[in-house]
Parts: structure tokens; sequence; C-alpha cells
């Protein structure tokens, strides 16, 4: 017998109206039944499953710790296929925190991050795709995310990798058939049709890995440099996409010396901001650490934000600026277009912007501008098609290394084909890219990887 795990299913960020101890294995509802006393004087163990109950918690000295309701549910119709109580207390990070101790106090051990979806895994409920889609819904920032999550969950990788695994499986049985009994299944008339279902393996595969650059942008987020002369509008520009006054804004030359960085969801694209320092020749030290840093983040960067003051003439800190983008993937505003403009896309052009860079007329101040912003990031990256269609889209790195190994595998076999390789070699190569394909679903995967995996989980889950 396992032993049986309790922890706290809801966010300790505070209080909240609902708070949720979860407890799972073998004993859940006779430790509950330790701490649990109803007010109908029923015991939960003799209670039905997927019912509530109403009363109290008590603790070993019998003082009553909150008023609570109780689901009882019986494997193997649970989250973990195990027994499941949930006691619903009051929402407090203390009351839920007593509820846990009079529970681990009565004989349940602290769960360890994600272990209730890792046991959802090693029962066989869950497979590890959809498991670690469990922790992307968890952490999910943007629409596209969330629904991303949900389709994995709700089995649409899990489908397309099976489908893909059982067009391997039958080629290798007809091989294996082959090689048992050569007079009446000969390969030779086999070969052809061999590399025709190959190849279109591995178009199928491929096609799916190659979602994976959109689909990380996605989960991971757009890195996104603002760079500017001093003054040019960079911080005001951070404070509209982010809605608050992250950085501080003022007409004092030089005012932002450090980085500065935010998460937004701009059009239901994830941008990581870094705002920096305004480039410039100083003898500040502090101010110029921080246009240091601001050329090193240039080099990181997916995205760089190019702000420049349409109310003043392009200088030597702009010319500095546009030689530092050479080779960049970047943007240029033409901030204070609410204002008096002296600055043109061909004076630009005249002092090195290249041609076919987005040139925007924007303003911080009325906000003109942002929607054809959002709408050149997602053309640059390509994401609008991706954004819209309902299809999978690998946002995981670790099956996207798993689609690559499948592929190897699979032109290996080709090779060994077009050699005249004898049937049980190139049979290897194809099982091996269907052992990859099944690693993605958790089919012969290594307990530390498994670890690894789970040990990303918040508590409770």
């Amino acid at each position: 017998m396992s032993d049986t795990i309790a922890a706290i299913s809801t966010s300790s960020l505070g209080s909240g109206g609902i708070g949720i101890v979860r407890i799972s294995g073998d004993d859940a509802i006779n430790i509950a039944d330790k701490v649990f006393i109803g007010k109908n004087g029923k015991k939960l163990s003799d209670a039905e499953t997927h019912t509530i109950h109403y009363g109290n918690i008590r603790d070993e000295n019998d003082n009553i710790i909150d008023e609570v309701l109780v689901s009882v549910m019986k494997a193997p119709n649970t989250y973990t296929r195990e027994d499941v109580i949930e006691i619903n207390t009051h929402g407090g990070n203390l009351v839920t925190g007593k509820v846990l101790e009079c529970v681990l106090n009565a004989g349940a051990i602290v769960a360890e991050p994600g272990e209730f979806t890792k046991r959802a895994f090693l029962n066989g409920r869950i497979d590890l795709s959809k498991a670690e889609a469990v922790i992307d819904i968890i952490n999910s920032k943007t629409e596209f995310n969330l629904r991303n999550s949900m389709g994995q969950l709700n089995g649409r990788l899990t489908r397309e990798i099976d489908n893909l695994r059982d067009t391997i499986l039958d080629e290798i049985a007809y091989m294996e058939a082959a090689m048992d009994d050569p007079e009446n299944i000969p390969m030779e008339d086999h070969l052809e049709d061999l590399k025709n279902t190959v190849n279109n393996l591995i178009k199928r595969i491929g096609k799916l890995k190659d979602t994976y650059k959109e689909g990380s942008l996605l989960k991971e987020g757009i890195t996104t440099v603002i760079v500017g002369k001093t003054n040019a509008g960079k911080s005001s520009l951070l404070n509209l996409l982010t809605g608050d006054e992250s950085a501080i804004v003022t007409d004092i030359a030089g005012t932002t010396r450090d980085t500065v960085k935010e998460q937004i969801s701009l059009g239901g694209i994830l941008i990581n901001l870094v705002d920096t320092a305004g480039i410039r020749d100083t003898d500040d030290i502090v101010e110029a650490m921080g246009i240091r840093k601001a050329k090193e983040h240039l080099n990181d960067a997916d995205l760089v934000i190019y702000v420049v003051d349409s109310t003043d003439n392009i200088g030597d800190e702009d010319r500095e600026i546009i030689n530092l983008l050479k080779d960049k993937n970047y943007i240029v505003l033409l901030n204070k277009s609410d204002m008096n403009q002296t600055v043109t896309p061909e004076e630009l052009y005249k002092n090195g912007i290249d041609k076919n860079v987005h040139i925007i007329n924007f303003s911080t101040v009325t906000a003109d501008g942002l929607e054809q912003l959002t709408s050149v990031i997602k053309e640059m990256f390509s994401l609008n098609d991706i954004l819209i269609n309902d299809e999978i889209v690998i946002t995981n790195s670790r099956h996207k290394y798993l689609l690559d190994e499948s592929i190897k595998s699979l032109n290996l076999a080709l090779d060994g084909i077009d050699a005249g390789f004898s049937e049980d070699l190139i049979s290897i190569d194809i099982y091996n890219s269907y052992i990859a394909l099944g690693k993605i679903l958790g089919k012969e995967i290594e307990d530390d990887l498994a670890d690894r995996i789970f040990e990303k989980f918040c508590m409770g889950k």
C-alpha cells in the first residue's frame, strides 16, 4: 500500500472564500474519518462515492477547527484513481493550515509538488503529455496558452502521437512477419511502399515539430527590448503597455538608469518587455552602467522596439542606436505623433534605418499606433494563423526534442533501405522512432525524468 498524501490545493496568496485540503491514497477515507464529525453522525467510510458531507474538523483534543464540507470520491473514478477526499474549509492560510495539520496527525504525509498529478500518470489515468498540460493550464497567461493546453489535456496531441505510432507499428509488424516467413511475405515487394510510408511519417512529424518555433514564443513570450535616446518616450511606452507606472517618467534626461522588466499580454501575445536606459554619452557612473546593460540586452532580444523622438532632430545618439540595430529584428516607433513631428521615415532611411523595417507613427499619450504595433508583431513572427487556427501546437521543448529524434531515426531507416540493408537493421531504426514518440506520452520513461517534470508543479496539484 502506497502512502496516503495530503496538501492544501488552493492558492496561498492570501485569504479567500474557500480553502481546499486534498487527501489521496488507500487510507484517505479512514484518515478523514479520524478528523471529521458529520452533523448526521455518519462515517465517511459508509458514504456513497461522489457525495458531499457537512460537519466539523476536530483536532486530537476534540477542539473544533472549522466548519467544513467534505467531498468523498472513491477509486477508480477520481483524479488520481485512488480514494480522494477534499475538505472545503473557510478560506485563509491559518485555518487551512490547521486542517492540514489535523490530517497529517491522523496519518497522512505531506504531498510533494505535483504528486497528485504524478499519481494520476503512474496509475494510468492520464499520459505524460496530459500531465504536462495540467501545469501549462495553471501557468497560462494568455488565451492561446490556455486554449492550447486544454486541447492537449483533452487528448489532441495524444491522439496524433498514437496515430503515428500505430502506423509505425503496422510497418514493424509486417517486417517481423517477412523475417519469419520470407517465402510467403517477400520484403522486396514491400520496400517501395515502406519508403512512401516513412516519407509520409517524416512529413507529418515534421509538420508537428515545426509548430514549436511559434509555439514556444507564444508560451514563453517574445523578449522585447525598448531602446532610444533619453526622453524619447521609452518609459512612457512601457507604462502604456503595462497599464501601470512601472517606470518613472520625467523631463529630466537619464531618469532610467537600469533595466526595467515587465511581462504583458498584447493582443493575445505574451511579451517580455525590457525598458533600458537612454543611450547617450554620460559621466554618471550608474547611468553608464545602465547604458552598457541596454547594449547587452540587445544581443538577447527576439525583438527591439526603437523609440524615436519625432519632435527632435536625429543626432549622434540616434545614429549610434541605429548602428547597434544592424542585423537585429526591430520596429521603429516615431513617438509623439500627437505633437509637431519633424522626423520623417525618409530621414531615418538616410541615417541607416533599413527600408524594409516597419516604421509606425505612435503616441504614448493617445495610444495612437498601438493596434498597428500589435499587428506588426504578429506579422513579423508569423503568429496570425497560429492564433486563429485550432490546431495542435508544440510548446514543450521535451516534445520538440523527441519529435526530432523520431525523424532522425526514420531518416536512418530511409538511408538503410537505399543502401540495401537487411530488414532487421532497418526495423531497428523504425522501432527507435516508435520509442521516441512513445516517450512524449510517458511510455518507457525513466523515473528520474518523471521526477524532474512533476517537481515543477505547485503544491497540492
